[in-house]
C-alpha cells in the first residue's frame, strides 16, 4: 500500500518545482512558501491524526481517511492552474499526510518486536521509497516523451494513489493497540493525555526542532545542483530517483544499527549525511561525481533518521498513547521543515545560492554535537513504573 501511493506522491514531487518555477512562472520565493506547505502544512494536524488512532483505537481506518483526502488532490491537480489553485491543493494534500502518518506507524510498532522496531521501520521505508524512487522515474519518462506532459503525470499519480487507498481498506489489518495491550478480558485502559508526559519525550521533540529546522527541503537542493551545472539539469526528475535508491539500499542495515547503538544517538548522528550533502551542493563546480555524491548523502541522511523517529518515539510512551507521540514528533518536524523550506528561500534570493547553503551549512555544525549531547540518556532503559489501576475507558 506505502509502495504505490509513494509512486503517486512522489511522481507529483519530482515534477513540482519545475512545474511551478517553468510552467507557471513563479518565483524562488513563491516556490520556497509552496515547498514549506509542503514540509509542513501536516503538522498540526499530524498530532490531531495521532490522536483520532488512539481516541477510538482504529488506526486503520484514520489513516484510510487521510490517503484518501489525499488521492482526491490528485484528481483536481489534473485541471488546477495558478499559485492559488496549487497551493491550496498541496495544502489538503498534506492535510491528507498528516492524517494518516503518525496511525499507520502506529500500526507498525503494534505489529513489530521492541526488540528490532527501527530495523522494522526500516524494511516499511524500504518499501515506501521503492515507490518514491519508481515514481519520479515514471515521470522522468512521460517527461522525455511528453515535454510538457505535467498533466500525464498528474494522471498517472491519481490512478495509483486510487489502488493504494483500495488496497489499504481491503486488506491491511484492522489492528486494536489498545485492546491487544490489555489482553483478552481486560479493561480497555483508557487514553489520557498525561502519559505523553515523560521528559525524555520533550527533549526528543526540542532536538528535532532544532535540527529541521536546518533541514532545507530537497527540491531546493535539487534545484542548487541544477544551478551549477548541466547534467542536474538534464536529468532533474532522476535526481529523487538517485537519493531513493540510496535509502533503499540503507533503510534495513542502518535500522539494524540503530537498534543496536542507540536510536536517538543514530537520529543525530544521521544529520552528518546532510550536512556533508550541503557542502557537496555548495562548492561553486561539481560535475557528475559531485552530484551522484550529493543524492548518496541525501539518502544516507533519511535512511538514517526517517524510521529511527518513530521508534524512538514509539518506545518511548505507553500503547494507549503512542500515534498521538508519533504525532507530535513528526509534527514537530514537520512544522519546523515548513520554516526551513520559507527561511532558505528567503536566503536564496537575498544571499545567492552558495552564500545560502554555507550559513546552513554553519549552523547544521554546531547543532549537530549540541543534540548529541542532550540525547545522551533518552537511549537509556527506565524502570517501569508501578502498575496502576485501570481506568474504564470512555466511549468515544
Amino acid at each position: 500500500m506505502s509502495l504505490l501511493t509513494d509512486v503517486s506522491s512522489e511522481s507529483v514531487a519530482a515534477v513540482l518545482p519545475l512545474y511551478l518555477t517553468s510552467a507557471l512562472g513563479l518565483t524562488y520565493v513563491a516556490y520556497g512558501f509552496i515547498d514549506g506547505l509542503f514540509q509542513g502544512a501536516s503538522a498540526l494536524i499530524r498530532i490531531g491524526g495521532g490522536w483520532a488512532s488512539d481516541r477510538l483505537d482504529r488506526p486503520k481506518w484514520v489513516a484510510f481517511a487521510g490517503y484518501l483526502l489525499s488521492a482526491l488532490t490528485r484528481g483536481v491537480l489534473v485541471v488546477a492552474h495558478g499559485f492559488a489553485a496549487v497551493t491550496a491543493l498541496v495544502t489538503v494534500d498534506r492535510i491528507g499526510k498528516g492524517i494518516r502518518t503518525a496511525p499507520r506507524d502506529a500500526l507498525i510498532t503494534a505489529s513489530s518486536s521492541p526488540q528490532d522496531l527501527a530495523r522494522s521501520f526500516g524494511v516499511h521505508r524500504a518499501l515506501d521509497t521503492v515507490g518514491a524512487a519508481a515514481g519520479p522515474l515514471l515521470a522522468f519518462v512521460v517527461l522525455s516523451v511528453i515535454p510538457d506532459g505535467y498533466t500525464t503525470v498528474f494522471v498517472m499519480s491519481l490512478g495509483f494513489a486510487v489502488v493504494g487507498v483500495a488496497l489499504l481498506g481491503l486488506m491491511v489489518p484492522d489492528r486494536r493497540p489498545r485492546r491487544e495491550a490489555a489482553g483478552a478480558g481486560s479493561t480497555v485502559p483508557a487514553m489520557r493525555w498525561q502519559q505523553l508526559g515523560d521528559p525524555r519525550l520533550r527533549r526528543l521533540l526540542v532536538v528535532m526542532a532544532v535540527l529541521s529546522v536546518l533541514t532545507i527541503g530537497d527540491g531546493f537542493l535539487y534545484l542548487s545542483l541544477q544551478d551549477r551545472d548541466g547534467f542536474a539539469a538534464r536529468w532533474f526528475p532522476m535526481l529523487f530517483v538517485g537519493t531513493n535508491a540510496v535509502y533503499i539500499a540503507l533503510a534495513v542495515p542502518l535500522g539494524h544499527v540503530a537498534d543496536r547503538v542507540g536510536r536517538a544517538r543514530m537520529l543525530v548522528l544521521g544529520h552528518l549525511g546532510l550536512l556533508a550533502a550541503y557542502v557537496c551542493a555548495a562548492v561553486p563546480s561539481g560535475g557528475v561525481a559531485a552530484t551522484l555524491l550529493c543524492l548518496a548523502l541525501l539518502g544516507a541522511f533519511y535512511a538514517a533518521t526517517d524510521g529511527v523517529l518513530a521508534a524512538v518515539v514509539g518506545n518511548l510512551v505507553a500503547p494507549a498513547v503512542r500515534a498521538s507521540a508519533i504525532g507530535a514528533a513528526q509534527g514537530t518536524v514537520a512544522l519546523a521543515r515548513m520554516a526551513a523550506s520559507t527561511l532558505f528561500g528567503a536566503l536564496w534570493f537575498t544571499l545567492g545560492r552558495v552564500d545560502a547553503l554555507l550559513v546552513v551549512t554553519a549552523l547544521l555544525v554546531v547543532a549537530v554535537p549540541v543534540c548529541l549531547l542532550a540525547v545522551r540518556r533518552i537511549d537509556a532503559p527506565v524502570p517501569a513504573a508501578p502498575a496502576s489501576k485501570s481506568v474504564p475507558e470512555v466511549a468515544p
